[in-house]
């Protein structure tokens, strides 16, 4: 295992381990020179430009994280599945705006890690990891596709593990996509804690904003129900999206661009609606704490 003999800095006593089934138990910290990577293999699909709008969003508002870094910014592409592909993507991407940032593409498959190998080129590497991060220190970490095969709990708990891996200025996006990436709501993650929720789809092929709700976060999608504030969000999308129904004959992205400017909710900058973007705080979505979990989706 490649540089996987470091716990993540400020975890101590009890680390969470990941049972076949995704619910959650403890196990006793490993002394030193005895960590394992931490979570379960995914499914492994993903497909070329799978991650674009992330990636897209990732350099437009949080590029000067990347520039502004001291020394080489070191970004961990968590859980890159079957093809190293999306990981690939990313590092173009990120090098275009930091031309020295290093891209490394964690799996916990060891056997997709040697295959990802042949990828490996100047600034891109890929190691046998999991939620520990393999002993790294990352300023960013994207985790897309990941966390929707555990339960909820253990979902939480994996997030509390990557916030305390990451540098202090860090930032963890944790979220889903569909299969071809039209459709896609992520979390932005400071070891503080979540900060922002972002919806993003293709245009053109979105019936309605509502449409996104089955690739909501694990942290939120069982929680779309009446009563809720993601549930609200969404209804209240819908209902602008509706009344923006004049702009429909100038095309789908000005009647998006309408939507949400009429929407009755807080959001958080840059305003990038154009993009088929919106972002808002996350504490105007986040579950009550006693707020039972409704049935929906994984």
């Amino acid at each position: 295992m490649n540089s996987a003999k470091i716990l993540p800095r400020g975890c101590s006593g009890a680390l969470p381990s990941w049972r076949n089934n995704g619910r959650v138990a403890t196990s006793k910290r490993y002394a030193a020179g005895r960590a394992r990577a931490l979570g379960l293999a995914t499914r492994g699909t993903t497909a070329p430009n799978r991650l674009r709008r992330v990636d897209r969003w990732l350099t437009g508002v949080h590029g000067d994280l990347l520039r502004s870094a001291a020394r080489p910014p070191v970004v961990v592409d968590l859980g890159y599945g079957a093809s190293p592909v999306t990981t690939v993507e990313l590092s173009g991407r990120l090098r275009a705006i930091r031309s020295d940032v290093q891209v490394v593409g964690l799996e916990i498959d060891p056997e997709r890690v040697g295959a990802a190998k042949q990828s490996e080129q100047q600034g891109l590497s890929f190691r046998h990891g999991g939620f520990e991060l393999a002993g790294l220190r990352p300023l960013v970490v994207r985790a897309l596709n990941v966390l929707r095969q555990y339960d909820e709990q253990a979902a939480s708990d994996a997030w509390t593990t990557l916030r305390a891996g990451l540098a202090p200025d860090g930032l963890l996006v944790e979220g889903t996509c569909d299969e071809i990436g039209r459709r896609a709501a992520w979390v932005a993650l400071t070891p503080a804690g979540p900060q922002t929720l972002t919806l993003a789809a293709h245009l053109p092929s979105l019936s309605r904003p509502s449409d996104l709700a089955e690739r909501l976060p694990k942290a939120l999608i069982h929680h779309n129900v009446p009563g809720t504030p993601v549930h609200a969000l969404l209804s209240a999308l819908d209902d602008a999206w509706d009344r923006s129904a004049a702009y429909a004959p100038f095309g789908p992205r000005q009647r998006w661009v309408a939507t949400c400017e009429a929407l009755a909710w807080p959001q958080q900058g840059p305003v990038r609606h154009r993009l088929g973007e919106l972002t808002v705080g996350w504490s105007t979505v986040a579950p009550s704490p006693a707020a039972p979990a409704g049935v929906g989706p994984g």
